[in-house]
């Protein structure tokens, strides 16, 4: 309680080792203090999970090393002396250009800022946080504009920094030269960055990352959205007609964000059920049920799931995908409108409790995991070979005839290209159904998903989640505790769920356990691909239906 009182009152100080006092950069502590602070939320629900601590904390320790290097810290002190001299507050950040530079009283400053080259000018910002570089370098009295696009017409310097933050990388991705003034908030960067602007209709985001760096152009009134994604040298331009909202018309669709209307949460954002009125050919008022994402706007990752739902779930369509609506960017308010799912999540159905619940029949437990598995298929077999990177059963929706639908796409990855096995990213998933080789190694492959996929069908044999402390000793992970009763029928009996009564084929349910094994194979070679998957769950669903034993093969 101490420590979260000195926190509120913004005496970090005094809550740092005496020992460490004069060592610890002032951005690496606030990244620290805020991953302490989210950790110690009284609703669980708003606790981030330990896959997002680590990144912070990396990116804490990105930035204290950063601040060891004092070469280059003095750099950018030539070439933003006016930083520390404009007490820049959040909705003033728009008017750097016209702020006018102090110069630098040393006249070997001056000479060393106008000599530098822009080969220069990159390694400075390279020496950034790589999620610091996103605003506009001073020189001197230049500002240094580069490759500044308008639409039409003709628009003063300042309006045209209003409307866009430009990202002005190197050719191959991965460093940019421009970054943002050091004493802003990610948040408040990104998202002058990538502002509306008041003029046109037309709005650019960009950001860079060291594996995917994303733009793309919105009509934030003319429904299309044209996304860039970029990887390396490569470029994929997608172009998809989604609905754009504005915030007033959310807010009343979910009575104002009530408590009562809210469907879930999560570390990112919270789901409300809302109710839209749209008019129809003979002007009478009809409401449509749809669930909106509210995403946390004070994150940075709230605002990288956001996009990566765009970018995927606005691309593609797929009946075992959940289907997006629209989006709303309003200021710092981030939203998506998706296609309400009345029967919810599967996990829901599974560990539920209470009178609603209903026990689910190995019929419609056949149906889910078929449907699910057809939309991990198909997102593994195109051309982007997406991995999903967050397969479970929260991230499985059923409508009112219990179709599954996948959703969540907010982690989701492009997969490797052309003569590679894998991509290397930072871990991020849900511990337990994230694959062991992405876990140790942060190498992600396509059948990381199948491993994940493996885990609920586990979960939907024996009706037990993932992952219980209250269970007894040895029996606390579930895939660890169960393996050795998946191979034979006398012992799967000991562990399948309950709520079935026993009222499942033997040889069916065999079997899906023998392809659960499958999936859970240590080696990522060794697992079945998702369309191997959806054919053999197909065979067992025909067999059940024909009455007869089903056949596992994968070639």
């Amino acid at each position: 309680m101490w420590a979260r009182d000195k926190i509120s009152k913004g005496e970090m100080d005094q809550i740092v080792d005496p020992s460490l006092r004069g060592k610890i950069s002032l951005d690496s502590l606030k990244v620290f203090v805020s991953v302490v602070e989210r950790c110690l939320d009284d609703k669980p629900k708003k606790r981030p999970a330990i896959a997002h601590v680590v990144i912070n904390l990396e990116f804490a320790l990105e930035l204290q090393e950063k601040a060891k290097s004092s070469a280059k810290t003095e750099i950018v002190e030539v070439l933003l002396p006016q930083v520390n001299a404009i007490p820049l507050l959040p909705n003033e950040i728009t008017n750097v250009a016209n702020a006018t530079p102090l110069p630098p009283s040393d006249k070997t400053q001056q000479e060393k800022t106008k000599s530098l080259s822009p080969n220069e000018i990159t390694s400075v910002a390279d020496a950034l946080p790589y999620r610091s570089r996103n605003m506009l370098l001073v020189i001197g009295k230049q500002l240094t504009r580069v490759s500044l696009k308008v639409q039409s017409g003709t628009s003063t310097l300042r309006e045209q920094i209003n409307s866009k933050m430009i990202n002005a990388g190197k050719k191959d991705g991965r460093k940019t030269t421009v970054h943002k003034l050091l004493r802003l908030r990610p948040w408040e960067a990104l998202r002058n960055k990538a502002k509306p602007s008041k003029k046109k209709d037309v709005v650019t985001f960009s950001k860079s990352a060291p594996i995917l760096r994303r733009t793309g152009n919105m009509t934030l009134s003319g429904i299309t959205i044209s996304t860039k994604m970029m990887v390396g040298n490569s470029q994929l331009i997608s172009n998809t007609k989604l609905r754009s909202f504005h915030f007033s018309e959310l807010k009343t669709a979910t009575r104002n964000f009530s408590n009562d209307t809210i469907m879930g949460e999560g570390g990112f954002g919270t789901v409300y059920k809302g109710w839209l009125k749209e008019e129809s050919i003979g002007k009478q008022e009809s409401e449509s049920v749809v669930a909106v994402k509210k995403l946390n706007c004070e994150s940075m990752q709230g605002f990288e799931e956001w996009q990566s739902e765009v970018n995927f779930l606005g691309r593609f369509s797929h009946p075992n995908l959940v289907k997006l609506l629209g989006y709303c960017w309003e200021d710092k308010e981030l939203l998506l409108v998706f296609e309400f799912m009345q029967k919810g999540s599967l996990e829901n159905h599974l560990f539920g409790r209470g009178p609603v619940r209903q026990p689910l029949t190995w019929d419609i437990r056949l149906k889910i995991l078929i449907g699910a598995a057809r939309g991990l298929a198909f997102l593994h077999a195109s051309d982007l070979k997406v991995i999903h990177r967050d397969f479970k059963g929260e991230n499985i929706l059923l409508d009112g005839s219990y179709h599954a639908k996948i959703s969540d796409f907010g982690i989701a990855k492009m997969g490797p290209t052309a003569g590679n096995s894998h991509v290397t990213t930072r871990v991020m998933g849900t511990y337990g159904y994230a694959a062991p080789e992405y876990v140790a190694t942060g190498h992600l492959y396509v059948k990381s998903d199948v491993y994940g996929f493996g885990v609920v069908l586990v979960e939907m044999l024996t009706g037990l989640r993932v992952l219980d402390t209250k269970r007894p000793a040895g029996q606390h992970n579930l895939v660890d505790w169960v393996k050795p009763y998946l191979p034979e029928m006398d012992r799967l009996k000991k562990v399948m769920d309950s709520c079935l009564e026993g009222r499942y084929p033997n040889r069916c349910a065999l079997q899906a356990a023998q392809l659960a094994l499958n999936c859970l194979e240590y080696e990522p070679r060794n697992r079945p691909s998702m369309q191997e998957i959806v054919e053999t769950l197909e065979r067992i669903d025909s067999a059940v239906e024909n009455g007869r034993q089903p056949r596992v093969c994968f070639s």
